[in-house]
């Protein structure tokens, strides 16, 4: 299976990866609401331009530097388009100079910078987010509220990943700010509604984690929590994906063999995702998840397939359908003496949806028996597949109302009398002789019935006649 890029953002374009998540926005809208959770009041501070450091002698450039941070740590409303114009410009100019600065000059990123340089970051983007201004917000149908300051907003969390990814950055000195308190804060923010600042957040987050071995636990605990929060509390968190994606990159990264926890956040926070009502929002990168614990320690098959069937969606088609993927994907890399395991309980219910009246379903389960490897699984035990699949696929093939579905199931029958024409015809036998009984018995309880009915109309005849 392929790997899982790790996230990135727009800075690198050789870092750039296509994020897993995809919006699905309402159509006819004209405008993007924007909202924005800085304080909406005056500065009283008038920003003027700073000399440019290129133009500026060396010797004098660290102090200028520091200006211009301090500078920046200046807020504007962006709520008001007309208002300060200059100063947003003076400032959005001044923030471009400084990602260019610490990208190409050399020698900049001293001990000395990196106060300011924190504090600059700190203060524009760690903020209370804003409650939603739709209550209720659908990811698939509304658009998102934006953050009005982006212009701004965006250019700080580019100085803060060319911060973090310069060869001149020093962990050892940026554990002095870069520390648990950090990380809730920059964890709180993945909750924004807007996708440009998720997409960043995720970015940063990785470099954080790649960088500070001292705050990985940490971090996993914290994702931990927002994840069990999310499932048995409130169902709504925005960067879910975005939190699953990262943790993509850090599963293919696990040592083996597995420790204990990383077993348990398997079992009791990944599984129990896939019962939230939006799981479609997030599900391409849970999946991703699962698999490659699976990759990492195939043992654990047996758990994670009953653990799916355990919250199997009852009356979701649209879920179904993910889960039959997912299924599917597990199958891909499972190992034989695994597939033993759950192949009894697993086909039961593929019997189940190939029999599902919504046709999305009966066709996904169907499509197994396009995978090549699924298809060798089952012809190695064929001797238990067969029989629990046959009688489903036999009725549907005389009554189901879709025709496609009709010819996907000739196709597998077809297969089954390829793989086993011995078993094959025994199956059909049996089914059409259970037929006859059922036949028998429904035409034996019809007969009662007249029987009786007969018996009611003549005692209701002789009590008449008395």
């Amino acid at each position: 299976m392929s790997q899982l890029p790790v996230a990135t953002t727009t800075i690198p374009a050789s870092d750039k990866i296509d994020p897993f998540t995809k919006k699905s926005m309402r159509k006819g809208k004209q405008k993007k609401s924007q909202g924005s959770s800085k304080y909406r009041t005056k500065n009283n501070v008038e920003l003027t331009p700073l000399p440019l450091l290129k133009d500026t002698p060396p010797a004098e450039q660290p102090e200028l530097f520091v200006k211009k941070l301090q500078q920046c740590c200046v807020f504007f409303d962006f709520m008001d388009a007309v208002v300060e114009l200059r100063g947003k410009e003076i400032k959005r100019a001044t923030l471009n100079e400084l990602v260019d600065y610490i990208t190409s000059g050399r020698g900049v990123i001293t001990e000395a910078v990196y106060p300011d340089m924190f504090q600059m970051i700190q203060c524009n983007i760690f903020r209370t987010l804003p409650p939603s201004e739709n209550p209720e917000f659908d990811p698939e149908e509304d658009d998102p509220t934006l953050e009005a300051a982006w212009p701004h907003l965006q250019i700080v969390y580019e100085f803060f990943l060319r911060f973090l990814e310069s060869p001149e950055f020093q962990p050892s000195i940026a554990k002095r700010y870069i520390d648990q308190k950090f990380v809730l804060q920059l964890l709180e923010l993945f909750d924004s509604e807007d996708p440009r600042e998720r997409d960043f957040l995720k970015t940063v987050l990785h470099r954080i984690y790649g960088k500070f071995l001292g705050l990985r636990a940490f971090i996993r605990k914290q994702i931990n929590h927002i994840f069990l929060k999310f499932v048995y509390e409130t169902e709504h968190f925005n960067g879910v994906g975005e939190l699953l994606e990262i943790l993509g990159s850090i599963i293919n990264g696990f040592a083996l063999p597995l420790k204990a926890e990383h077993k348990q956040f398997l079992i009791k926070v990944l599984i129990p995702l896939h019962k939230v009502r939006c799981l479609n929002l997030y599900h391409a990168q849970l999946a991703y998840c699962v698999v490659q614990f699976l990759e990492k320690d195939a043992t654990l098959t047996e758990q994670v397939i009953m653990g799916l069937l355990k919250f199997w969606p009852k009356t979701c088609s649209q879920k179904e359908v993910m889960y039959l993927g997912e299924i599917e994907e597990i199958l891909d890399v499972i190992e034989p003496i695994q597939f033993v395991k759950i192949q009894g309980i697993l086909f039961k219910q593929l019997a189940r949806c190939v029999s599902s009246p919504h046709f999305q379903v009966a066709e996904r389960a169907l499509y197994f028996w396009n995978n090549e490897y699924v298809l060798s699984l089952i012809e190695e035990n064929s001797n238990v597949v067969m029989p629990i699949m046959f009688p489903s696929l036999y009725r549907i093939s005389k009554e189901h109302w879709n025709q496609t579905i009709v010819a996907l199931v000739y196709n597998v029958l077809k297969t089954f009398m390829e793989m086993h024409s011995k078993l094959f015809d025994e199956l059909t036998a049996n089914y059409k002789l259970d037929r006859q009984k059922e036949k028998k018995k429904e035409k034996d309880r019809d007969e009662l019935w007249k029987k009786l009915s007969k018996l009611e109309m003549n005692n209701k005849a002789n009590s008449n006649a008395k």
